[in-house]
């Protein structure tokens, strides 16, 4: 699977458990790809947040500009 997106950019990232919270963030780094991981996943951060969060690209969706 190809990577959609690149450091610096603009995403919005919807969790699927608990202790993360959806909003607005920002591509810190690409995570190296392995053996056993087939989608490609990413570092992110907040503005809201001290830390960043690693998750794969299925999580990530571009924002609405509206």
């Amino acid at each position: 699977m190809t990577q959609k997106f690149e450091v610096g950019q603009k995403v919005y990232f919807t969790p699927t458990g608990p202790g993360a919270v959806a909003g607005n963030y920002q591509i810190c780094r690409i995570m190296p790809s392995t053996d056993y991981q087939q989608e490609p996943r990413y570092r992110i951060k907040s503005a809201a947040e001290r830390h960043e969060r690693v998750v794969t690209q299925s999580l990530l969706t571009l924002p609405d500009l509206l």
